[in-house]
């Protein structure tokens, strides 16, 4: 089966479904009352359910919904198509979605924002339902900026202003010799290296934005002047304090934790996140550092020699094999599809996604043990990144 055609099973799924489904970190959706079990109740809910092979949901009274990061993530997919094809159609969809985002933000504050449709918890945290991150609104407002590239629309300019307000004005930083880093959420202050980076992102996507437009750029000191070069020295801090962070294999570590000083390893597709960020900002605002460069290098070696197999099978979690997990899948395709040298490989991993991956009925699974596949179909987490990563493969290959 070509790429092409498994896109167009998969978007034809999605839009038969108007978007929504199920995630594997929905659980606190359901009435049950999972709190009663002290801290530790939401938090061992949402990684039992997360593993379960058995789509339990409609026992526990979690519905389907639209979740605003697949809906940002499905709009970036139809926007790369239309930018390959000039497809109306593609355009007519990604209008829809992008409408639906700028009247779902997250309520309670006066930027534009968003978070998940759900509640979550973790030992340090709680987070309420659509409570925002910038992981959330930095996926959302990839989605809006290939908009705006395809349609001009200028409303769009509007709703990235919202975003960048949220990131300036609403996220604590940390701040040390090294650079700065964007916390997480509005929550609390955290350094988590992917987060951050997409924080800086969305400053890059705004001001390759507005070098585009008459409307005038986001002024953080509320002086009425323009003040692009405020937001380029966060971006470069931003990325010095990740490059920095970099250990000489060429991998990073996931997050930093500021009381002790410790780094917490987790090796997966964050990877490919923390790739893509630096090499987007290169890109976005002409600041080519050497040593940006030299990070990205390595990092993509490490990526490749390290996180996949020459089938286009990836690892989960190193040291660990198994299971192959969609989301390592679909980064990887988004990821070595920027790179001229990796564009083959690529197309490689999509190709082995879909042949053992993909359902008849157009969906992905989730995850593929040696014994067993979980066969749920989870809207954000596979499909609509599937989505995205198939999309980048026809946006830059002619024949797929």
């Amino acid at each position: 089966m070509s790429i092409t055609t498994a896109l167009h099973r998969l978007l034809a799924y999605a839009e038969s479904e108007d978007y929504a489904g199920y995630d594997p970190y929905d659980t606190l959706n359901s009435p049950l009352p999972f709190h009663w079990l002290g801290k530790w109740g939401p938090v061992l809910a949402i990684q039992f359910q997360k593993r379960n092979p058995l789509n339990i949901r409609p026992l526990l009274g979690v519905r389907k919904g639209r979740n605003p990061k697949g809906v940002g993530l499905f709009l970036r997919a139809y926007s790369l198509l239309h930018q390959q094809s000039g497809d109306q159609e593609y355009l007519r969809k990604a209008e829809k979605l992008f409408t639906w985002l700028r009247e779902h933000p997250s309520k309670g504050y006066s930027s534009y924002c968003w978070g998940y449709n759900f509640p979550w918890a973790s030992p340090v945290k709680h987070l309420g339902a659509y409570e925002p991150s910038v992981v959330a609104t930095g996926f959302v407002v990839k989605g809006l900026h290939e908009y705006y590239r395809t349609s001009g629309d200028e409303q769009v300019i509007e709703v990235m202003e919202g975003a960048v307000d949220f990131v300036v004005n609403h996220l604590p930083r940390h701040e040390d010799e090294t650079g700065v880093c964007i916390s997480y959420t509005p929550v609390m202050k955290d350094a988590c290296y992917n987060a951050s980076l997409l924080g800086a992102e969305i400053l890059a996507r705004y001001l390759d934005m507005t070098e585009r437009t008459t409307a005038p750029r986001y002024d953080p000191a509320g002086a009425g002047s323009t003040r692009g070069e405020d937001l380029l020295a966060l971006i470069e801090s931003a990325v010095n304090f990740v490059v920095r962070r970099q250990q000489s294999d060429g991998r990073w570590n996931y997050s930093l934790d500021l009381d002790s000083g410790k780094e917490r390893m987790q090796i997966d597709f964050h990877q490919g996140y923390v790739i893509e960020s630096i090499e987007e900002i290169m890109r976005l605002t002409g600041i080519r550092k050497p040593e940006w460069e030299e990070a990205v290098r390595k990092g993509l070696e490490f990526y490749r020699k390290e996180q996949f197999f020459d089938s286009g099978r990836s690892k989960w979690r190193l040291p660990k094999e198994w299971p192959v997990e969609i989301h390592n899948q679909a980064q990887g395709i988004v990821t070595f599809s920027m790179f001229d040298e990796y564009r083959d490989f690529a197309k490689v991993i999509a190709e082995y996604t879909i042949r053992e991956m993909q359902d008849r009925r157009g969906y992905f699974y989730y995850q593929k043990f040696p014994w067993y596949t979980n066969r749920i179909s989870y809207m954000r987490w596979s499909n609509a990144w599937m989505a995205v990563a198939l999309a980048s493969v026809c946006n830059r290959q002619s024949e797929v």
